[in-house]
């Protein structure tokens, strides 16, 4: 149990924050006044290199391609060219440049081991701004069915700009990673060229509510941004407290918006009487209505999915507050958070090729979504078809192992069996927090993330029928 002591000696400088601003909705962490500076355009080590050929077994010796392999766009018999459609300069960009970093840096330690099937690897990437407009454009671009089309998007950001060219991925079609975790992507409205990975935020609020429950008490409050991420969460969060019997003390689903005064919400929290808040909205506005509320005399706890918290947070005043009440859940660990394989090779290629980025582990993003791309492309060669219709059969049927680092992802068979359903859980340790750690010299909890529990998977979520809880 965490101490509520540490938080009364904040309460005076919490109303510095009492009004967050920031970006509405969203897929990712947004704490645009806060923001994490990234590395965006680092080169790369000299030493990289040399030490990544030293895992050239890792590969499986994909530099030898096998003959005969049938392409049509994206591929040709040197180069492999991936789309990425991501927000460089947008409201999200303090967490998808890291993202789109270490995604080249990904690709960088594959070609220089070879690459896949002999080819090397090629991104183009488009800064979307996270603009809906933006992100059809730049769709025609990519999905272009001459040269400069590509094979595969290994990155689509945002909910609603990824349900834009649904129907598009699926008539061409175009393999397309989403990176979102709205619990859509799975459905049969997809097609099967969209490739969902890691747990939604619908699951991952059925897991967090259980387990907050399980630790603090019957009564939540929830509270949440409206749309395609906030409601996602919120209605996994309902959809848990039904199941649990829970009391669902105080109802804001939806109700919160960037720049409104936060003190309605925050005391709607204070009077609720609720035992913990699950919070799905941006860390900006949660940082607000969490200062609000704890100035109003809240003692509860705090919990939410994972785009909610972002450890810039831990620069500021609430830094002590957050250490005493709030636990962050996410679909995947935190660097150097377990001694699977899959971490020491995750943690490896970015210490390689990006010695001096800022310690985040968002990286842990690029390498599962580079993982998805790597092995899908290599199943595709092996079956002797890098067309764009073999590589979303390949993917289709084909296993992602992450070696320990999180479940294996599965795109066969029914989506109830094969969607993940495991969250990581985590406290916030405001005194192990390190805004000056780098990939190279951090350790684990220079983040202020410390991991409670790994692959958590509660009642609720194991039992759940699988559906989209919010579809857009």
């Amino acid at each position: 149990m965490k101490k509520l002591s540490k938080i009364l000696g904040v309460l005076a400088v919490l109303a510095l924050l009492a009004a967050g601003c920031g970006s509405d909705g969203g897929d990712a962490d947004t704490t645009a006044d806060a923001a994490v500076e990234t590395d965006t355009g680092g080169e790369e080590d000299s030493g990289g290199e040399e030490d990544a050929m030293e895992e050239e077994d890792a590969m499986e010796d994909e530099d030898e391609a096998p003959a005969g392999i049938l392409t049509d766009v994206g591929v040709d018999d040197e180069t492999i060219r991936l789309g990425l459609l991501t927000d460089l300069t947008g409201p999200f960009a303090p967490l998808t440049v890291p993202i789109t970093d270490g995604t080249e840096a990904y690709w960088e330690w594959v070609n220089s081991q070879g690459g896949v099937a002999g080819r090397q690897v090629e991104l183009d990437i488009f800064d979307t701004a996270y603009d809906l407009e933006a992100h059809g454009q730049f769709f025609e671009q990519v999905a272009d069915t001459g040269d400069e089309g590509v094979v595969m998007i290994q990155t689509s950001t945002g909910s609603p700009h990824t349900a834009s060219i649904r129907d598009d991925v699926t008539d061409l079609p175009l393999a397309t990673v989403p990176l979102s975790w709205n619990s859509s992507w799975a459905s049969d409205e997809t097609g099967g060229s969209i490739f969902e990975f890691l747990t939604n935020y619908c699951i991952e609020a059925m897991n967090g509510v259980e387990w907050m429950s399980q630790q603090f008490g019957d009564n939540v409050a929830i509270i949440s941004s409206p749309g395609d991420y906030g409601e996602d969460g919120a209605e996994g969060a309902k959809i848990a407290a039904e199941q649990l019997g829970l009391n669902v003390v105080f109802d804001a689903q939806a109700q919160v918006q960037t720049g409104a005064d936060p003190t309605p919400i925050a005391t709607g929290i204070v009077e609720s009487g609720a035992d913990f808040v699950w919070v799905t909205t941006t860390p900006t506005n949660f940082a607000g209505i969490f200062g609000a509320a704890l100035q109003a005399g809240f003692t509860g706890q705090w919990g939410g999915n994972g785009p909610n918290f972002n450890q810039a947070l831990l620069g500021t005043p609430l830094a002590p507050a957050l250490g005493a009440s709030y636990t962050h859940f996410s679909p995947y660990p935190a660097l150097f958070g377990s001694d699977s394989a899959g971490m020491a090779e995750a943690i490896a290629f970015m210490q390689d090729f990006r010695p001096d980025a800022p310690f985040l582990s968002v990286y842990i993003t690029s390498y599962i979504m580079g993982e998805i791309a790597r092995e899908g492309l290599e199943a595709a060669a092996a079956n002797g078809d890098m067309t764009r219709q073999g590589v979303v059969d390949a993917l289709s049927t084909t296993t992602i192992g992450l070696d320990g680092l999180a479940a294996d992802i599965s795109y066969a068979g029914d989506p109830n069996d094969s969607i993940p359903r495991e969250s990581f859980i985590f406290d916030v340790d405001d005194t192990l927090f390190d805004a000056a750690a780098t990939i190279s010299n951090g350790g684990e909890g220079a983040d202020g993330l410390v991991l409670i529990e790994g692959g958590f998977t509660g009642d609720v979520a194991t039992a759940f029928d699988y559906r989209p809880c919010f579809e857009i």
